[in-house]
């Protein structure tokens, strides 16, 4: 088996990275947050469109009064708000009447996190009766047609309707009589009859007193919009910026008020002012993760408690009945066998199995063969305990040395990290670990890569189906996927799964 003596040890810096994440201490874990929300006294600052008018009046007032925290709205145009944000560089968040936006402000690097609200649809407003009998796009685009429509460069309706009607675009906009900027401004027209119709969202028509019909016609079947909140990188208060997202996008709270204005909502989070959350992991991935998950914390303003075992006994936990909000699995056997549990998993990294010895290798070491010569000491992960011993037992089947190499096991540990620490004090010769257990103990361990196919195995992550903060926890996987992220597990020798 060819020697290889592992990573050609990371930089000092990527070093000192893991060892100030890889919290050494305890295999279990709460982590409370420790920062506060920002002073109250001072307001959010919030753009919104104008279209989202009604159910974001009702949803800053009840806010105000539950929270104590001023919320000041202005209303207009997605592209115009958007582009006053960019000039300003002030606010806290952004919601646009479709995602469109969300990409354009992303594309801008204006926003930070996204939390899903409702979408709309886009119709015909006509007035009550449809008195000019309109019916297909034929009646639309008549010649005797007088019409009221956005710019797609300034609102959210005319960019969805024109991206969902291609060439046919033109034709609606040569007929149009008005331009306005909002929809609002659009229905006005059609209802008090300056126009015959206008294109508006589905919820704008029920916003106006049984004074509009709404016709839906075939050819904006396409033309949706996705309603979403985003906080802005301008924010000074993004806790407070977070906890307001949080009260919108809310089954219990904000999306209430979406639903009685018409709006077809998401799959909310159950209200909290300050969220309590438990998180499954395998221990060796504590070091990888729970620095950024303590982060995560307190910028969010929640609480996050932190399980970190061998994923057999997580495993045995959950069958028992636990239920965390995210599960993070050390081999996807461990995620397959509660799968019924969660929500699709994604993988995050890769972890291989060494050979880890003491420094200078004194028993020469190198090899799985190595491993079954008379007299070594070796400790290997617990077969039902734990993936580490789940894999291990794989390896050396496959490697075709396992009764020989078994004879030689004289501890057998539920994590790594208990197994690396007696290699430390003497008490082991070798130890069959991960490589990120031994990456801060560089100075006092060699660690040589065990060289099957097996031995190298994907971590996957997911939110449990019953959790009532799935969104939270959606977040924080976005949060676990950024590149600051690959970078702490990279410098634990992880390999990294996350495409872009």
């Amino acid at each position: 088996m060819k020697r290889s003596l592992l990573m050609g040890w990371l930089s000092t810096t990527l070093a000192l990275v893991a060892l100030a994440a890889c919290g050494r201490s305890s295999e279990n874990s709460t982590q409370p947050a420790t920062q506060t929300a920002a002073n109250l006294s001072s307001p959010l600052i919030i753009y919104v469109a104008a279209g989202l008018k009604a159910p974001m009046e009702k949803i800053a007032a009840d806010y105000e009064k539950e929270i104590g925290q001023r919320v000041q709205v202005q209303f207009g145009g997605s592209n115009t708000l958007l582009a006053n944000i960019a000039i300003a560089k002030t606010g806290d968040l952004f919601v646009p009447a479709d995602d469109s936006f969300v990409e354009m402000a992303r594309e801008k690097d204006l926003i930070a996190e996204v939390l899903p609200i409702a979408t709309m649809q886009a119709v015909v407003a006509v007035p009550k009766g449809n008195p000019k009998n309109i019916a297909s796009w034929a009646d639309l685009t008549r010649q005797d047609m007088r019409l009221s429509l956005a710019n797609p460069g300034a609102a959210a309706i005319s960019a969805v309707t024109k991206k969902a009607l291609g060439e046919k675009w033109t034709t609606l906009w040569d007929r149009k009589l008005v331009e306005k900027p909002t929809v609002t401004e659009i229905a006005t027209d059609v209802a008090v009859g300056a126009v015959d119709a206008g294109i508006v969202w589905d919820i704008t028509v029920q916003q106006f007193n049984n004074k509009l019909d709404a016709v839906q016609l075939e050819d904006l079947k396409d033309a949706r919009g996705q309603v979403k909140a985003t906080i802005l990188k301008s924010s000074k208060q993004a806790t407070n910026a977070l906890r307001f997202a949080r009260f919108v996008a809310a089954r219990d709270r904000g999306l209430l008020h979406f639903e009685q204005a018409g709006f077809k909502v998401a799959e909310g989070d159950k209200w909290a002012r300050t969220p309590e959350l438990k998180f499954l992991a395998g221990a060796m991935l504590r070091p990888a993760v729970d620095a950024t998950i303590t982060q995560f914390e307190q910028r969010e303003g929640v609480r996050i408690s932190r399980v970190y075992n061998g994923c057999g006994i997580l495993v045995a936990q959950m069958k028992a009945g636990d239920k965390p909000d995210a599960y993070f699995a050390c081999e996807p056997r461990f995620m397959k066998e509660v799968a019924d549990m969660f929500l699709d998993a994604t993988d995050i990294s890769t972890n291989q199995l060494v050979i880890a010895v003491p420094k200078g290798n004194p028993k020469n070491i190198k090899t799985l063969n190595d491993l079954g010569k008379p007299g070594i000491k070796l400790g290997v992960g617990h077969e039902q305990q734990c993936a580490l011993g789940a894999i291990t037992k794989d390896t050396l089947i496959e490697g075709k040395v396992y009764n020989k190499v078994r004879a030689n096991v004289v501890v057998e540990s539920p994590t790594g990290d208990l197994l690396v620490n007696q290699l430390v004090t003497g008490s082991l010769d070798a130890a069959i670990v991960y490589v990120s257990n031994t990456a801060y103990l560089q100075d006092k361990l060699e660690a040589y890569a065990v060289g099957i196919p097996c031995a190298v195995v994907a971590q996957p992550i997911a939110v449990r189906k019953g959790s009532d903060h799935k969104q939270l926890m959606a977040r924080l996987l976005t949060r676990i996927k950024q590149e600051e992220s690959r970078e702490t597990f990279e410098a634990l020798g992880f390999g990294w799964q996350v495409k872009k």
